[in-house]
């Protein structure tokens, strides 16, 4: 474990009281911001700021390769595979509650899957009831709460205000900004009154956030702030795609693609549209953080910035590369997985880095714990407290962690689990590949798969999946018996 360095640890007592701001990106990449990659074609110097305040986790993960089971995990605690909620909301297999008996090839609810060889398990299209989210915790302990921005965890009647937030703007069941003229106002967004015509997405929402802030500066709140940016479709402002085209000329740029079967892999960040909608994410959380100074909480409030998978690189316009990370949004490698990931909690934890993996279904324990709260285990049962890490605790060790996406990944990834315990990952495909095992500390790349050089290793690793899976009670993908025969794509 590396830890480095914690300079203000323990200098003031932990309040009771303490604000919470999360704040996460949709789409976007570990190498996609400059306090992870200096020589990232985006600019994000809000980002940045923050991060030299900030913890930056270097092995921060998502629970799973796309966005709802992550976002799931976060207000959850747990595991997609176990709260049911493992691929985004609105895949083709979605069972909005799971039958008792599953017939998997029955009717055509599979689309674009019905030739594959396997059939993706079913999962559950919504936020079930049962959980106590985070957003209910913290509204227990007498805190305000706010939802702003991209929520994808279930229709109406499982929408933000009906797991614990008091303030919804802009949450609804869709997966990106679809309606009206999507990142401009007007917005069709029956949770997001219009603007002026032209307004921009990210900036509303954060300046809804800042309205927020102003009106509870005297009482404890939790805002979760999603963005939709940077989830397709690729419309970025005006002047900032100007100003990256311009970038992209003066530096000679041209795309670039590596083979990652069935698909392509981007190879070089050059794409103008994408880094607008970057730039003007990063100007957008630097209202937020703009209004917690202004309103004088900035100093007890902690802030999260994560992302809930990784960037897109092999699909829909594949506007980001995520190299030296393999693949992205989509997969089970580190492209697909492994996030940006900073925390600022003045006074108690960094700034510094922090290299010892730790995954999103942590954020329900270490949040709570940090602000005060109780903790119960039952609910939050695959998280992790992060609080000891944060203070400092160089001996704190996260365990192993785990990921289960039985389906096929619109952007070219096939069912598969994965282990990472120390530097050691195991990639366990349901279909094709077999096993690829990985030292992430030699080979952050995912190049060389040691599986067959390390048998020994790879059974470990195996009997701990197998013992997550049967945790969990893991749904898992079934063959499907009108494969075609001469299917060899993915």
């Amino acid at each position: 474990m590396k830890l480095t360095p914690l300079l203000a640890a323990l200098v003031l007592p932990v309040s009771a009281a303490t604000n919470v701001v999360f704040i996460m990106a949709d789409d976007l990449g570990y190498m996609d911001v400059g306090f992870n990659n200096p020589e990232t074609f985006y600019d994000t110097p809000r980002l940045n700021a923050l991060a030299r305040q900030s913890m930056r986790f270097t092995a921060g993960y998502a629970a799973c390769p796309v966005c709802s089971p992550t976002r799931s995990s976060i207000l959850t605690g747990q595991y997609p595979a176990r709260t049911r909620n493992s691929d985004y909301f609105g895949a083709p297999n979605e069972f909005q509650e799971l039958p008792e008996s599953y017939d998997a090839g029955k009717d055509g609810r599979f689309g674009k899957h019905a030739k594959r060889p396997l059939l993706p398990a079913p999962y559950l299209g919504r936020l079930a009831d049962s959980h106590l989210t985070l957003a209910e915790a913290f509204k227990r302990r007498g805190y305000a709460t706010m939802h702003a921005g991209k929520w994808h965890l279930g229709p109406a009647g499982s929408f933000p205000e009906d797991h614990g937030f008091d303030v919804n703007v802009g949450g609804l069941e869709r997966g990106g900004p679809y309606g009206g003229d999507k990142y401009f106002s007007p917005y069709g967004n029956p949770k997001l009154p219009d603007g002026p015509k032209g307004e921009h997405l990210p900036d509303r929402l954060a300046r809804e956030v800042a309205r927020f802030i102003a009106g509870h500066k005297d009482q404890p709140f939790f805002v979760y702030l999603p963005f939709y940016s940077v989830h397709t479709p690729l419309m970025g402002r005006p002047d900032l795609v100007e100003k990256y085209r311009a970038k992209r000329s003066e530096l000679g740029l041209q795309p670039g693609f590596e083979p990652e079967s069935p698909r392509r892999n981007r190879s070089v960040q050059e794409h103008a549209v994408y880094a607008a909608m970057v730039e003007a994410m990063d100007q957008a959380v630097g209202t937020v953080l703009d209004a917690l100074d202004e309103h004088g909480v900035a100093d007890n409030t902690l802030v999260v910035f994560f992302s809930d998978n990784g960037g897109l690189s092999t699909s829909e316009g594949s506007p980001t590369s995520n190299l030296p990370y393999r693949a992205g949004k989509g997969w089970m490698y580190e492209g697909g997985i492994r996030e940006p990931l900073l925390v600022r909690w003045p006074g108690v934890a960094g700034p510094g880095t922090c290299d010892v993996p730790v995954i999103s279904t942590d954020f329900y324990p270490t949040l709570l714990e940090a602000s005060g709260g109780e903790l119960d285990p039952g609910q939050h049962r695959d998280g992790v407290s992060l609080v000891p890490l944060l203070k400092g605790d160089a001996g704190f060790e996260r365990g192993p962690i785990f990921w289960h996406y039985p389906h096929w990944g619109n952007q070219g990834g096939i069912p598969a689990a994965a282990v990472r315990d120390g530097d050691w990952k195991l990639i366990e495909f349901y279909w094709g590949k077999g096993m690829e095992l990985y030292n992430l500390a030699a080979d952050p790349g995912e190049r060389t798969n040691l599986a067959a050089k390390h048998p020994e290793k790879v059974a470990e690793l195996k009997a701990r999946l197998d013992a997550f899976r049967r945790d969990t009670d893991a749904l898992m993908p079934t063959p499907n018996p009108a494969a075609a025969e001469d299917f060899d794509k993915w």
